[in-house]
């Protein structure tokens, strides 16, 4: 009776082990999205900060195998009056972000070029502030994609888009809508994602982010327009159980950083 007792346990366990390797496995299957939002001072600081980014921040993280590193920019044809920079960093886990800080301050070529940056005062500083979130990848694009010959195209503009939901069970169909047919209408319609992102940890949860690409602002402003007449857009948005998924949104017109990855 021991023997089949202890039997049963070690298979039990064995099951339970791995059925909790195997949802870690699914985890790790999709990227997270450290997204940085600077808000810039002025134009001094902004190009204190662009140093900073360029010739210390994403040459330690190419050290570190961590990009494609998107740097992008307030656009002239936002409408916010905050002019910010946004920096998205894929990771292959969320730990990581804590290692990066980690290996960061011991990272001597980083620390020399990322020196003037760091030293500046409460008088001077290279930024208001920075507001991050970190994102999961959904099941509709589980990895960033930068498609080729993008960086080649200076004319390219990019949304960054933040629909919140008023709670957690609206916003996970708001994700199930991204995942059962939104994706395919953006690619119809000239919308580029690079990533969409349900947020994890962030000051706007629940909430989902994607990045897109356009080739100019004219592209984009068509796009939207086809998008918002596709046929199969309002059978999608039409559904009764996605109704009031959103809440607001928060929309960033965006250019690249001459130096960016993205």
């Amino acid at each position: 009776m021991k023997n089949t007792l202890e039997t049963f346990v070690v298979l039990l366990c064995g099951i339970f082990t791995s059925s909790i390797v195997n949802a870690a496995d699914k985890l790790e299957a999709k990227q997270f999205y450290e997204i940085r939002q600077y808000s810039i001072v002025d134009d001094t600081t902004e190009a204190a900060l662009d140093s900073y980014l360029k010739d210390a921040f994403l040459p330690a993280m190419e050290r570190l195998g961590i990009g494609p590193i998107g740097v992008l920019a307030t656009a002239p044809q936002d409408e916010n009056p905050q002019r910010r920079v946004v920096v998205i960093v894929p990771l292959d886990r969320p730990g990581l972000i804590l290692n990066v800080k980690q290996k960061l301050k011991k990272d001597a070529a980083y620390l020399t070029a990322a020196a003037d940056f760091m030293a500046r005062e409460n008088a001077n500083p290279g930024y208001k502030r920075i507001v991050t979130e970190l994102a999961v990848a959904m099941k509709c694009m589980p990895k960033a994609i930068v498609p080729e010959g993008t960086l080649e195209n200076e004319d390219r503009v990019y949304e960054l888009r933040t629909y919140e939901s008023v709670n957690e069970r609206v916003g996970d169909l708001k994700v199930e809508m991204f995942n059962n047919g939104e994706v395919p209408i953006f690619l119809a319609t000239g919308i580029t994602p690079i990533f969409i992102a349900q947020t994890v940890v962030g000051p706007q949860t629940p909430s989902l982010t994607y990045l897109s690409l356009f080739p100019n602002n004219d592209a984009r402003l068509k796009a939207w327009g086809d998008f918002l007449a596709h046929p199969d857009w309002k059978v999608l948005s039409g559904k009764k159980e996605y109704q009031g998924t959103v809440s607001r949104i928060d929309k960033y017109v965006l250019v690249a950083k001459p130096y960016s990855q993205m």
